[in-house]
C-alpha cells in the first residue's frame, strides 16, 4: 500500500501581516491627502512673508470666498470667532488667510477684534505677485 504524503496546511499569517502593513500605509497617506481641503485664493503682494508651517504655536484663521470662517480647519460662525479669539494666548501666532473674493468688512472685523485684545502676534498670508 502506497502512502500519499500529506500536504502541510497553508500558513496565512505572513499574508495577514502584509495586508495590515498595507492598510496602515493607506490610512496614513489618506490623512495627509485630507489636509488642505479649504480653498483660499490668497491676494498677491510684492513680498511673500508666510510663516513656517512647522511652528508649533501657529493657528490658522481662514475666510473663504463665500465668507465661511475656519479656525484651524474647523468651520465656525461669526459669534464663535469672538470666543476663539478671546481664548487665543498672546504667544500663539495667528496666520490670517483671506480669499480675495471674501467680504473686506469681515476682514476688518477680525483685525478690529485682534486690536481690541492687543494680540499683535499675527500675519496675513499672501502669494508672491508674478512679474
Amino acid at each position: 500500500m502506497k502512502l500519499i504524503p500529506s500536504r502541510a496546511p497553508l500558513n496565512i499569517v505572513p499574508f495577514i501581516d502584509i495586508m495590515l502593513v498595507l492598510l496602515c500605509m493607506v490610512l496614513s497617506v489618506s490623512t495627509f491627502i485630507a489636509q488642505g481641503e479649504i480653498k483660499v485664493n490668497l491676494p498677491h503682494a510684492e513680498t511673500d512673508d508666510r510663516t513656517a508651517d512647522s511652528e508649533n504655536n501657529v493657528k490658522l484663521l481662514e475666510i473663504g470666498e463665500n465668507n465661511d470662517i475656519y479656525f484651524d480647519g474647523r468651520k465656525i460662525t461669526r459669534e464663535e470667532l469672538s470666543v476663539f479669539l478671546n481664548e487665543l494666548h498672546s504667544d500663539v501666532h495667528l496666520e490670517l488667510r483671506i480669499d480675495t473674493k471674501a467680504d473686506f468688512g469681515l476682514f476688518v472685523i477680525v483685525l478690529d477684534k485682534l486690536r481690541d485684545l492687543r494680540h499683535e502676534n499675527f500675519s496675513i498670508a499672501t502669494k508672491k505677485a508674478e512679474l
